[in-house]
């Protein structure tokens, strides 16, 4: 890492300084950030920690469990990044402690995913604009899938759809996230493609993909309309699945390489879902620049594809200010299809 990377200077560096690098796991003993501003005169900021805004087995715990092993690479010497569950409104409680100032600082990750800028287009997270943080990295795209359980009477998408044009009340949906989550989008498109009426469909809600998955194994649900990552780590664990299409525009590779796609059964639904991490807003311009630089990092060394494959993820790799403008399409792109499934925008 040089100077020039990462806009250092060359003042001898004070241990508030060091105690911030050595957070980000970014030390360059040479040269060092300028002093952040911090509550204090001697801020002490522990370490980096990537919160899961949800509970444990979906894909934002995925995005934590990567983003640390992705650091861990190429910084194999500094202290790993710990992750923290903070479950609630599938990112909501999360991002508004960050937005708010009550959780946060330089030191404190989150995860995000594409629900989350689609909770942000409809107002869910709160009187905040997307602003309120800063966008930091994405690592990587996952895409939506239709499971069932293993025992289900439906070997394709095609007889699901049948089912569901016959009543879409008989069947239940279980996945993470309210009316209006993208869990919940996927299922109405899916029952709009039947050709019915999506609010007549049953959607039950959970605090994130590993709760739902939990439901489908236990029968308590029929169909789980997540994403292909947390439902191949559930089937890797022993969860009996069975999958009928992934939303993607071509089929996957590796694990997912058997399961067509819902284009080829002539269903046209494409899901992708980017994860990714932000930070808060008020974190110092400093810090900002140094996890960037990290996370450029490490997605660019030469063993991370293999990793992010390990995490079931596909190529998606954005920071800085594309990823800021891609944050800013989406959001306007998600508006458009809330608006055209009647879903009301919550007052900022």
């Amino acid at each position: 890492m040089t100077h020039a990377t990462m806009g250092l200077d060359a003042t001898p560096c004070t241990a508030t300084r060091r105690r911030l690098l050595r957070t980000l796991g970014l030390l360059a003993l040479p040269a060092c950030l300028p002093c952040p501003a911090a509550p204090g005169d001697d801020p002490s900021y522990g370490p980096a920690e990537c919160v899961v805004p949800a509970k444990p087995g979906g894909g934002f715990e995925l995005s934590c469990a990567l983003a640390r092993e992705a650091l861990q690479a190429v910084r194999p010497a500094r202290p790993p990044l710990v992750s923290r569950y903070l479950p609630g409104g599938i990112g909501a409680v999360a991002f508004d402690r960050i937005a708010t100032g009550r959780m946060g600082g330089p030191a404190t990750l989150v995860a995000f995913s594409s629900g989350s800028l689609l909770n942000l287009a409809q107002g869910r997270f709160g009187p905040h604009s997307p602003s309120a943080v800063r966008w930091i990295a994405t690592l990587g795209t996952d895409y939506g899938v239709i499971a069932v359980h293993r025992d289900a009477p439906f070997k394709t998408l095609g007889d699901l759809v049948a089912a569901l044009r016959q009543d879409p009340a008989r069947l239940t949906f279980g996945a993470g996230g309210t009316v209006g989550s993208q869990d919940w989008m996927k299922a109405a498109l899916l029952v709009r493609a039947a050709g019915r009426d999506h609010k007549a469909m049953r959607f039950v809600a959970f605090e994130g993909g590993g709760e739902a998955l939990a439901a489908l194994q236990g029968r308590h649900v029929d169909l789980f309309p997540g994403d292909a990552a947390e439902a191949l780590q559930a089937l890797g664990g022993g969860a009996p699945l069975r999958f009928l299409a992934v939303l993607a525009e071509t089929r996957l590779s590796a694990a997912m390489a058997g399961v067509p796609t819902a284009r080829e059964q002539g269903v046209d639904l494409v899901w992708p879902t980017v994860r990714g991490l932000y930070l808060g807003a008020d974190a110092p311009e400093t810090a900002v620049r140094a996890w960037t630089e990290a996370f450029r990092q490490a997605v660019a060394s030469p063993g991370y594809a293999a990793l992010r494959e390990r995490h079931g993820l596909y190529p998606f790799t954005l920071t800085g200010d594309s990823l800021e403008d891609f944050v800013r399409q989406r959001i306007e792109a998600y508006r458009h299809l809330a608006d055209d499934l009647g879903l009301r925008r919550w007052a900022r």
